[in-house]
């Protein structure tokens, strides 16, 4: 078959369900023979303009156009196109340049900014480009869906009892190279634990599915354990998002069994200033004391950042055993925000040189001098969470056009996990009961100093969108756990159609590619599949005292 491909460069249509702000991005396809093309990342874009930050701090969404591809003198190549409007038209300030994006494996690429006149040009500008055909193949393997494609299991084990064989897990491997360990429910009928022989045993992997939807009418879902319980919180669409309810269970998957009872633990209640948005509560382990991170307004609207702490030895699901919530308040005692500026979607963070609260924040909303939503991070003292030990830092705002999409101005419902020493914060940009709606990443050394913005880097593209997993529309604000198997896990809330603003609620495991990196968006049939599920495996008994 030869030993070149070939890589094509381009922008979208504007579509109904893919707008302006998604369409001028660039998108990458890639084709085997220079004839059949297949997208990239489901045909969503990849590289973004960055917004214009106008004087007044406002931002300007971008496009771009034209987009064209070309090798670099050394290694590795370019990509360059005409910066637009966000609707397309003709960006006067960008006359002249191009935007440039270098990149050695078109997997992960560097923003240049803008090359000025031709210097930097080749005498052709094409979108498409013949080039290695393994490079092509390694950045297909990255970009298209991953799925499982076989099952591994020890030849032969040996055994002493039926609790040492449902210990005994199957390894998946996916189309990238990259594994996970999969439990088993072998067919243990045949065997006789009592005498020592061999056994030719079949068995099933296993993997707890949880359907889409989950819930209905629950926004920023969070799901938690606590004492051999698990909990679930969320912000109640279902309540015109008045009062913040509890559930409790013994599964993960018992938090949504149907007529499930939700514990009212903080209701209205105008004496103390609690009346409307209470927005994306969140449990938080905090200096060994447990907390819940939420947002509320009081007559005023005008959400606002608050902790409230749980009592000793008190029950999560009481009310009068929480202690009254408090405002989060600044180093120097004054509040996050004034009176024109809106706090929320608080989360907590625990690195090795400090504790830290990470939070979307946002001016003038709503009128021509709005900021947009932007996330800020400071470090606490875990023994008064709720006053910053440091001046707030921006550390993101929504340049990129799938954050800005449609006129949704968007940073907000930050995360945190961390794995094999780093930190990763995930948030949410576009509309928050819309399809637009997208989940970001940034990342970080644990060991790091998180104020300093050096130390952070942030994905060029979401990382979680309406394309990744079929009939999921508008992915977003998540959160994590950990599930009874160890297994890291995201909750998130979606639509069932792109029409609908009915935030329901999804859950499903985090892949890890080979290089460590997270797959957030891999379906249930992607990572089991029904074709590698059955194993065999022979088991020895032996003799045990």
């Amino acid at each position: 078959m030869g030993e070149k491909a070939y890589l094509k460069v381009y922008t979208r249509a504007i579509e109904k369900n893919y707008p302006d702000g998604l369409a001028n991005s660039i998108h990458i396809a890639y084709s085997l023979d220079g004839e059949a093309f297949y997208p990239f990342y489901k045909n969503y874009g990849i590289l973004f303009a960055k917004a214009e930050i106008l004087p007044n701090d406002t931002l300007l969404p971008k496009g771009v156009t034209k987009p064209f591809v070309f090798a670099a003198k050394q290694k590795g190549f370019y990509i360059m196109a005409v910066q637009t409007e966000e609707n397309g038209a003709v960006d006067e300030l960008a006359e002249g340049k191009k935007l440039c994006w270098y990149t050695e494996d078109f997997i992960s690429f560097e923003e240049k900014g803008f090359a000025e006149g031709d210097a930097a040009m080749p005498e052709k500008a094409p979108d498409c480009i013949e080039i290695d055909r393994e490079l092509v193949l390694r950045a297909a393997k990255y970009w298209t869906p991953m799925r499982h494609v076989e099952t591994q299991v020890p030849d032969s084990v040996q055994v002493c009892s039926r609790e040492e064989l449902e210990q005994v897990c199957a390894t998946a491997v996916y189309s990238d190279g990259s594994q996970a360990k999969k439990s088993v429910q072998w067919e243990m009928e045949s065997i006789d634990f009592s005498r020592p022989g061999s056994y030719m045993v079949e068995g099933r992997i296993y993997q707890k599915k949880y359907l889409f939807p989950l819930a209905r009418g629950y926004g920023d879902p969070v799901l938690f354990r606590w004492e051999g319980k698990w909990y679930f919180i969320g912000t109640s669409d279902n309540r015109d998002d008045i009062g913040i309810y509890v559930r409790e269970a013994d599964t993960p998957a018992g938090l949504f069994a149907e007529g499930i009872e939700e514990h009212l633990i903080l209701p209205l209640d105008k004496e103390r200033g609690f009346v409307q948005t209470f927005w994306a509560p969140e449990f938080h382990v905090i200096g060994g004391q447990l907390y819940i991170l939420f947002a509320v307004s009081n007559e005023q609207w005008g959400p606002q950042c608050h902790m409230m702490k749980l009592k000793q030895n008190g029950s999560i699901i009481k009310e009068a055993d929480w202690e009254n919530p408090v405002r989060v308040r600044r180093e120097d005692g004054s509040f996050l925000a004034d009176g024109n500026g809106i706090t929320l979607d608080m989360t907590y963070l625990k690195a090795e040189r400090a504790s830290y609260v990470v939070w979307s924040y946002r001016r003038d909303i709503g009128t021509k001098t709005d900021t947009g939503s932007m996330l800020y991070i400071a470090t606490i003292n875990e023994t008064e969470p709720w006053r910053l030990t440091s001046e707030p830092v921006l550390l993101s705002r929504p340049l990129y056009s799938w954050e800005n999409v449609a006129g949704t101005i968007n940073n907000e419902g930050p995360y945190v996990f961390y794995r094999d020493g780093k930190v990763y914060v995930t948030y949410s940009g576009g509309a928050a009961n819309s399809y637009t709606y997208a989940v970001g990443l940034l990342s970080a050394d644990g060991k790091g100093d998180l104020l300093d913005l050096a130390s952070w880097k942030k994905s060029l593209w979401p990382v979680l969108q309406f394309y990744s997993v079929e009939g999921e529309y508008g992915p977003g604000h998540n959160a994590f756990f950990y599930d009874e198997d160890g297994e890291l896990m995201i909750s998130y809330h979606a639509e069932t159609s792109p029409d609908s603003t009915l935030r329901c609620d999804g859950i499903r495991r985090v892949h890890f590619r080979e290089d460590g990196s997270p797959v957030f968006g891999m379906s249930f049939e992607e990572d089991v599949n029904e074709e590698f599920s059955n194993v065999k495996m022979n088991v020895i008994v032996k003799e045990c005292h």
